[in-house]
């Protein structure tokens, strides 16, 4: 029996810069966090006393005879690209899915890194997050940029660069006291679900090709705040002012990533003393990220009190394996 532990990701500044349309003619880069939020995911070989031959367990249970009957797309074309077969996998998760956290590429990632154990394979993070992306976006044909695989698989607080040669995983090098700071003005609350992110992305990734202007804007803030966040001279409270300067222009990329809905609630956070935020993920519902300066918290959550607060910790680790439980199998 295999058990993976995958986080799940938020990002600051640079979304939609992640996006091959873009980087390949542009270059782009991200700036993210894994925090202490997971997704579990156990895989063993199912026992060869059932009528069916593999038994999926997520939002849905599915008992199947072939891999073509499996629904899950990301099970199906993982299960068929690495010869998997005769298996009990369960998904389990801190936090909902659709809901603006990467969840659907910590979910790949961390079923990626359990059937490579299960099969007694040593996977390294570059290469999972690279499988993780072909497994989403080349067998899937799922829309969408490369960000959430790259932060599920590294783990901790970066600035990813993209590039038509690939990527690369810089960590952000700072105090642990300024990063202590910054974790503890950030405030997180759950805005009810999200559609289907990959049909936002659709939808982004259209007007993208109008919105390029924006986008080097954005692309051009993950510099600026990576500055805030290095030089201790800087007054940390400029982070959320760029938040919030990046949540409006990405407001103007797409009409599907904010609602009237969510526009109300950032304007209510505001309104209490945030300084900035930023809806994470796709839009259209999800988690809705603040930045709240020392002495605004109490404020800021008695305005946003009908919201579900999620108090989080950054975490640095990335997808591991917590348990290894290695088996006898013959097909």
């Amino acid at each position: 029996m295999i058990i993976t532990q995958t986080p799940f990701r938020m990002s600051f500044f640079g979304g939609g810069t992640d996006f091959s349309g873009f980087y390949n003619e542009h270059g782009g880069a991200v700036l993210s966090t894994t925090f202490d939020k997971y997704c579990y995911v156990t895989v063993r070989h199912l026992p060869k006393f059932f009528e069916y031959k593999t038994h999926l367990t997520y939002s849905k249970t599915e008992q199947v005879n072939s891999l073509d009957e499996i629904q899950h797309p990301a099970i199906r074309e993982a299960m068929k690209w690495l010869d998997m077969h005769e298996l009990r996998l369960t998904y389990e998760s801190d936090l909902p899915a659709r809901s603006g956290l990467g969840t659907s590429s910590s979910f790949a990632v961390g079923m990626l890194e359990a059937f490579y154990a299960l099969k007694g394979q040593y996977a390294s993070k570059r290469k999972l997050a690279d499988d993780a992306i072909y497994l989403e976006r080349s067998l899937c044909k799922e829309a969408g940029g490369i960000q959430d695989q790259i932060a599920a698989s590294f783990g901790g607080l970066n600035r990813i660069n993209f590039s038509r040669d690939g990527y690369t995983v810089n960590p952000i090098i700072i105090s642990p006291d300024r990063k202590a700071k910054l974790n503890s003005r950030l405030m997180l609350f759950f805005t009810g679900f999200s559609r289907f992110s990959s049909d936002i992305q659709k939808t982004t990734e259209k007007s993208m090709k109008d919105k390029t202007q924006q986008l080097i804007e954005m692309y051009e803030l993950v510099d600026k705040a990576e500055q805030v966040l290095v030089d201790k001279d800087k007054d940390l409270d400029d982070f959320g002012r760029l938040l919030d300067y990046t949540w409006k222009l990405k407001r103007g990329i797409s009409t599907g990533i904010s609602t009237g809905s969510i526009d109300e609630q950032y304007d209510r956070g505001i309104k209490a003393g945030a300084l900035g935020g930023k809806l994470l993920g796709a839009g259209g519902g999800g988690f809705l990220l603040f930045y709240v300066p020392e002495g605004k918290k109490d404020a800021v959550l008695e305005a946003m009190k009908d919201l579900l607060y999620v108090p989080f910790k950054f975490e640095n680790d990335g997808t591991k394996v917590i348990y290894y439980g290695p088996e006898d199998y013959n097909r």
